[in-house]
């Protein structure tokens, strides 16, 4: 479900750059975060190339998980990304337009913090514009056959990540971690730094890959024999005279910052992936063996149950819309509703229709003082009850689906189900209700299902979804 939060969107104060060299190029980058209007979102922009093109951080650009998650928009590439939207994400800045003079952000120490450290000098600001949120209503999965990894999102009061680590190696054996507020990121996950396995490294140098990696911005385990040939490959490649394996598995001197902190850099990089669906989300995040892969898999899967809510969302707007039947005439009158309907007085409760489509009807009932419940319903404070505003609501519905069966006079239609009913405001006599009734969705098997909504002066007074069965009775 996508609502409206009580919280304004954000965005920078002003704009700030940082400095670097690329994991995988190993050349020098510039980066800039600047400010963005409301709605922006996450931007990248590739000053270096001719026409300054933007990618959008975004799902729909993601070309290659392989060792980083990697945008890709008309052939213009941006390179390890997730460190810098965990950064945003975890700040809860909403809108930020990053520059950048090269294909890939600068490593830094292979975390979040020089990048939560500059975006917390260049300050936050509101934006007009409340921040719109993902309110997760049902449990959401993906699973990945091959490696095993899952990622599931369940109901919870704020975004919260529960990630699971286990490779299978005794260096770094099973490892868990825990962000149970976003408020939490930056003192608990976003100095986790990347990390990797030796015989990952040394295919990486045989690729020609991580010419920016030093020992300073990756974890590296040892997970196999530190052979001689190996020993002088990482000390050509990392610039060190001397290499040594730490008692705790890990090579040269390099100090853990906390003992699952491999555990924590993967919930860091959940957060930048899931970045790319580009909706807040309130929800608990449950990720076991995750990777680069199965996050983005899984923020399509999101991205494409949040673009169904949105969908719903504006079809839901567009029925809520109080209708207009001024200057307009009945296209049935009582004595033509009668030929449909079954229903006579004083259990009649619709008196004209004014709109009948495919899958819409419009229509009204004037509410007498001298209807027979006032008397009961309550006497010294005279209100139509409630469930005769659901009835009426059902009489209009069956007006719709029985103008689709030939014959309607040998036709009963039958409740099946009454569902999100809510009352807004009391109706009283004298009122005139304008009732609103749509298909949500095709009639199957004598099956229908509609939304309702009933208004008094252009004001919402009830509104209800409604299953009803069509029976043919003669």
């Amino acid at each position: 479900m996508i609502v409206l939060t009580n919280y304004n969107q954000t965005t920078i104060k002003k704009a700030v750059s940082l400095k670097g060299v690329g994991i995988h190029t190993g050349k020098e980058v510039e980066l800039t975060f600047k400010p963005a209007d409301a709605n922006n979102g996450y931007t990248f922009t590739r000053i270096d190339l001719e026409e300054k093109p933007i990618i959008e951080a975004s799902i729909k650009h993601i070309f290659n998980t392989d060792r980083g998650t990697c945008l890709n928009k008309n052939n213009v590439k941006i390179q390890t990304c997730e460190h810098v939207l965990a950064a945003l994400v975890g700040l809860e800045i909403d809108n930020v337009e990053i520059e950048l003079n090269a294909s890939e952000p600068p490593i830094m120490d292979g975390s979040s913090k020089f990048f939560v450290e500059a975006l917390e000098f260049a300050g936050k600001k509101e934006l007009n514009e409340k921040r719109k949120e993902f309110v997760v209503r049902n449990i959401i999965s993906y699973k990945d056959s091959k490696s095993g990894s899952e990622i599931t999102i369940i109901p919870s009061s704020e975004y919260q990540i529960t990630t699971m680590v286990d490779f299978g190696t005794k260096v770094l054996g099973t490892q868990n971690a825990t962000m149970n507020s976003i408020k939490n990121f930056k003192k608990d996950i976003s100095d986790s730094r990347t990390f990797s396995f030796l015989h990952e490294i040394e295919m990486l140098l045989n690729k020609g890959l991580i010419k920016g990696g030093d020992l300073n911005n990756a974890i590296v385990y040892v997970d196999k024999p530190l052979s001689d040939p190996t020993m002088k490959k990482l000390k050509k490649a990392f610039n060190k005279k001397d290499i040594k394996v730490n008692p705790n598995g890990i090579l040269d001197n390099l100090t853990l910052h906390y003992p699952n902190e491999a555990a924590r850099h993967k919930l860091l990089d959940v957060i930048g992936d899931l970045a790319l669906i580009g909706t807040k989300i309130r929800g608990r995040v449950i990720a076991t063996k995750p990777g680069h892969y199965v996050n983005t898999q899984f923020a399509r899967k999101m991205s494409f149950v949040i673009e169904e809510a949105i969908k719903e969302r504006k079809k839901e707007l567009k029925i809520g819309q109080a209708p207009k039947i001024e200057g307009k005439k009945p296209i049935m009158d009582l004595k033509k509703i009668k030929e449909i309907l079954p229903h006579r007085e004083p259990f009649l409760f619709i008196d004209e229709i004014y709109e009948l489509t495919e899958n819409e009807i419009l229509g009204l009932k004037h509410i007498k003082p001298d209807e027979y419940f006032f008397e009961g319903h309550f006497p010294d404070y005279p209100i139509l009850p409630g469930v005769i505003i659901v009835e009426a609501m059902a009489q209009i519905g069956g007006i719709l689906v029985l103008t689709k069966v030939p014959d309607p006079e040998k036709y009963l239609t039958f409740f099946a189900k009454i569902d999100k009913v809510k009352f807004k405001n009391k109706v009283f006599p004298g009122d005139t209700i304008i009732f609103k009734c749509n298909l949500l969705n095709p009639v199957r098997r004598g099956i229908c299902h509609m939304k309702c909504l009933a208004f008094v002066n252009r004001t919402l007074c009830a509104e209800a979804e409604l299953t009803a069965q069509i029976v043919k009775v003669k």
